[in-house]
């Protein structure tokens, strides 16, 4: 009923901006139907070196991603693209291969459609999208489309979005399947999914205030089927970007465990014209049965580079860290330049086991418009209860047409 409800009000709330869009959309019949090339292409290595193998990975890759988008037209755009991973080398366990001998790199040989999508954008950026596609809640944490590996995590989707029509904007997804990046040949390169998505923001005086849910069904990885509720804040005020983050989470629908969960994020960066410092704690629960997990998440993007806590450990996790940055924005050679540096300090959340320490290294440049390259390295100390002692070690070298 919940669904029903929800899915109704959204597709009215959206359909009553037609009427408006239809004057602005008169420019865009004048300009035709001329496609918009899209063009990716991400040659990179990555090398590791991890306790517990006999040999090291050295992976080296090329993604390529091609298709087009056409202009909106009387509201309406089409999107379509699709995907290819190559292997240069065959040194490296993509998860398919079966060369258990090396470390994982989950980047295995794919040809795929990446994205075919519907959209229809009406007034002050109301929109809703049909079909294979990229879906984001605010920075990832909880679902993205895990750029950080060459073959990209899709949803066959429909998501609705109110733009700004109303006081607070509402965004709301249902998700019937997810393209994983293990690919096709993969047991769990797929989740068939009932799932739900569902985020409710507003600006504040104090920042933005968001609340959100996802209710997670998934039938061939019952498991990882949960619901979540949470809410966070986030803003800047004198020169401090800050955010807070609580949100609990119980077993749902098929899961054959039963748990409540609790997760917590605060953080505070200081941004000082080129330099950023700043740092903050993330705490997923664990009962030592069961811990807080986020499988649709981008996960590089937290608890390091090295991924060594892509799946939350039972006794769940906390994660003190700080980072900073440094950028020029124009240099004598091309465009600007990124220096950063991050270290983590990980725990147990239940009985505060030591599971290690990250320090992490990261520098981009930007040779030229739509050129760009990137260098990353992660060194991680399991310590006395955490994952296997590992290094790596990325180049990226990245074409954006």
């Amino acid at each position: 009923m919940f669904a029903k409800t929800l899915g109704a009000a959204m597709f009215m709330a959206v359909a009553s901006m037609s009427a408006a869009s239809a004057e602005e959309s008169k420019g865009d019949d004048q300009a035709g139907l001329k496609d918009h090339l899209i063009l990716n292409v991400r040659l990179r290595q990555e090398w590791v070196d991890q306790a517990g193998f006999s040999k090291n990975a050295y992976a080296l890759t090329v993604r390529t991603r091609f298709g087009f988008e056409t202009p909106r037209w009387k509201g309406f755009s089409v999107l379509v693209e699709g995907e290819n991973v190559a292997h240069l080398t065959d040194e490296f366990n993509d998860t398919v291969n079966g060369l258990s001998a090396y470390p994982v790199v989950a980047d295995p040989d794919a040809t795929e459609l990446n994205r075919a999508q519907l959209s229809f954008t009406g007034s002050r950026n109301a929109e809703i999208v049909a079909g294979r596609q990229w879906l984001a809640l605010d920075d990832e944490r909880f679902l993205g489309s895990v750029g950080f590996r060459q073959n990209d995590q899709t949803f066959d989707a429909i998501k609705v979005s109110t733009g700004q029509l109303a006081p607070v904007t509402i965004e709301y997804a249902y998700i019937d399947r997810v393209h994983r990046v293990f690919g096709d040949d993969h047991p769990l390169g797929e989740f068939d999914s009932s799932s739900h998505v569902i985020e409710a923001r507003k600006v504040s005086p104090i920042g933005t205030v968001a609340v959100y849910g996802l209710l997670l069904d998934f039938d061939n990885a019952p498991a990882l089927s949960s619901a979540t509720y949470g809410a966070r804040l986030t803003g800047k005020h004198r020169g401090v970007a800050y955010r807070l983050e609580y949100a609990r989470q119980e077993d749902y629908r098929s899961n054959p465990a039963s748990f409540e969960l609790s997760y917590f994020r605060a953080t505070a960066d200081l941004v000082r014209e080129r330099w950023t410092f700043g740092g903050g704690v993330e705490i997923l629960g664990g009962d030592g049965a069961n811990a807080f997990q986020t499988p649709l998440a981008t996960l590089h993007k937290f608890q390091g580079f090295a991924d060594a806590f892509l799946s939350t450990p039972s006794e769940g996790l906390r994660d003190f860290f700080i980072h900073a940055e440094y950028r020029w924005p124009q240099t004598l050679f091309g465009g600007p330049v990124k220096l950063g540096v991050a270290a983590h300090d990980f725990q147990a959340e239940e009985g505060s086991a030591d599971l290690g320490s990250e320090f992490d290294l990261l520098a981009g440049y930007e040779i030229a418009r739509g050129l760009s390259f990137e260098a990353k390295a992660a060194f991680l100390d399991g310590g006395g209860a955490g994952p296997a002692d590992r290094t790596k070690v990325w180049l990226v070298l990245t074409f954006d047409l």
